[in-house]
């Protein structure tokens, strides 16, 4: 024992006895329990786990963003179907500058605060389950009854959106559109030094190199009040100033090829515009006439006001609510789908939308009993590429099977094709654009796709098979062998193109594209096939619940 604790002890013998050093020694031991109980029940609070995420702060000229990256499958192949990793992100509308504590990016690790779950609940591209860990309810714009956790009041002149296909922004207050110069002004109420300024291309396939390059770029400036407008590098004084909100798209990208006009224009399009019930102005940048004598029915249902073609106008549009950009389904690989958690619409409400523009009779198929005729199957021919070479054929055995055959092709008119489709039981075709008319199809109809030889089992679940359940039709595949395709004939069965798809694909989306998309037909297997069409067949016998 050292000198200082024999020290210590032999001036505690000499205090106190040995029987009161004992009870000193008890009541100490009961006293520190007594201050820990007492630290825990204050502090418990602070000692649950908290979740916690890696986000990046940016804070720039006071506009205040929360980023949440996730990441994504990568594909086989490279092309415009395949891409790196998505981002989904949630900007917050700009906040005062008592809330700005730097002017510098910094990278931080975010908890729970008041404000960061205002924050992160406002983020409708992130999953229910991850909104959960945050006692989050519905996902929900910040609203200006809501505060800041300093106090402050967020202002709503602005809110925007960034996911992984698409970016929106709604403007609300002064907002002034300039066409020839692709310019979006718009005042905001906050106080935060200097103007900020981004650009935003309005067509929701963001990631996709090839098709946002088609795409035009517009500028929106941030400028605090409305007598700063003068000071902008565009005539600002308004000129043409509408009562209703507008909505700026675009017509560039992919626009006319059918499934790119579905799921990267017209369904976006309807989960945006629907809620203004016809009372809002579209303005198109990148015209393009030919889309939009297709879908003027669309168009017109969407909005009772002649279209403008902005990118022409010199002088400036004003309004008080602009949106610009379209709404799309936050995950990355999801086509032709609306999911109802992040939007309120669903697929059924799009289906039906398109029933009433285009006056369709069937809503759903007649099944079991209740089917007093023949079951009618589609056959969607291909003049060019994925063509059958045996439609004769494929017919004859479908009408021994016991359907009624009608054999089309994709050009007549997108109405009066609706209106075929929606009259048949059963849709056939080679994957392609052409299935996405299955939009048309009543409900509990079949879809049929062949797959030619290459390796599209991913495209064709991504592209058809999963949308199809989605919209409550029965979905049924057809994998030709190698025989069955015209490149057996023309390059032989042991070249490379036959044989070994997935070098073919190494060499990136032009060689796959020409050898897979461009350069092959399809001759059916009957033999092979008739039990594809029997069990078609078969699914319409039963009776399912509409």
């Amino acid at each position: 024992m050292k000198e200082k604790d024999l020290l210590y002890h032999t001036i505690l013998a000499r205090s106190f006895s040995k029987n009161e050093q004992k009870r000193l020694g008890y009541g100490a031991f009961i006293a520190s329990l007594f201050f820990v109980f007492t630290l825990c029940t204050i502090f418990k609070s602070y000692l649950n786990p908290l979740p916690t995420m890696d986000t990046q702060l940016s804070v720039d000229t006071g506009l205040r963003m929360v980023r949440v990256t996730e990441t994504h499958k990568s594909q086989a192949f490279n092309s415009n179907y395949t891409t790196t990793s998505g981002a989904s992100e949630s900007l917050i509308s700009p906040t005062t500058q008592n809330n700005i504590t730097s002017n510098v990016t910094n990278t931080q690790r975010l908890t729970s605060s008041e404000d960061d779950k205002l924050s992160v609940c406002n983020d409708t591209s992130l999953p229910k389950n991850y909104l959960d860990l945050f006692n989050c309810t519905t996902p929900t714009s910040i609203s200006n009854e809501q505060s800041a956790s300093d106090g402050n009041k967020m202002d709503e002149t602005i809110k925007c959106k960034k996911q992984s296909r698409t970016e929106i922004c709604e403007f609300n207050g002064d907002v002034r559109v300039h066409g020839k110069s692709a310019t979006i002004l718009s005042t905001i109420t906050s106080a935060f030094s200097g103007n900020s300024t981004w650009q935003m291309r309005p067509y929701a396939r963001k990631g996709d190199l090839v098709a946002m390059n088609r795409v035009r770029e517009w500028t929106v400036k941030l400028i605090q009040n409305a007598d700063h407008l003068e000071n902008a590098n565009f005539s600002s004084r308004c000129v043409r100033n509408h009562s209703v909100p507008a909505m700026i798209f675009s017509l560039g990208g992919y626009t006319m090829n059918n499934f790119h006009d579905f799921t990267d224009v017209v369904v976006p399009l309807f989960t945006t515009a629907r809620r203004f019930n016809g009372e809002v102005q579209f303005l198109v940048t990148n015209k393009n006439q030919p889309w939009i004598n297709k879908f003027k029915e669309i168009l017109r249902r969407l909005s009772n006001y002649e279209l403008i073609y902005i990118d022409g106008e010199d002088e400036t549009h004003c309004f008080t609510t602009v949106v610009v950009g379209l709404n799309r389904h936050p995950e990355y690989f999801k086509e032709l789908t609306i999911d109802p958690s992040y939007s309120e619409y669903s697929m059924s409400d799009f289906r039906r939308f398109l029933r009433d523009t285009y006056s369709l009779r069937n809503a759903a198929v007649s099944t079991g009993e209740s089917l007093r005729r023949k079951p009618r199957m589609l056959i969607i021919s291909r003049a060019r590429s994925r063509a059958f070479t045996n439609t004769d054929e494929i017919a004859n055995a479908a009408g021994e099977t016991g359907f009624e055959v009608v054999v089309a092709e994709a050009n007549t008119g997108l109405a009066s094709f609706a209106e075929t489709v929606n009259s048949c039981d059963v849709m056939l075709g080679v994957h392609g654009a052409g299935l996405t008319n299955m939009v048309f199809l009543p409900e509990n109809a079949v879809v049929i796709q062949i797959l030619p030889i290459g390796g599209f089992e991913w495209l064709a679940d991504t592209d058809f098979g999963r949308p199809a359940k989605g919209m409550n039709l029965r979905y049924l595949e057809y994998k030709i062998e190698a025989e069955e395709s015209s490149l057996v004939r023309q390059y032989g069965r042991g070249h490379e193109i036959v044989r070994d798809p997935s070098a073919v694909a190494k060499r990136g989306w032009t060689a796959f594209k020409s050898a897979y998309l461009v350069g092959q037909n399809v001759t059916v297997d009957i033999i092979r096939f008739k039990p594809v069409l029997a069990k078609a067949f078969e699914l319409l016998q039963r009776r399912q619940s509409v």
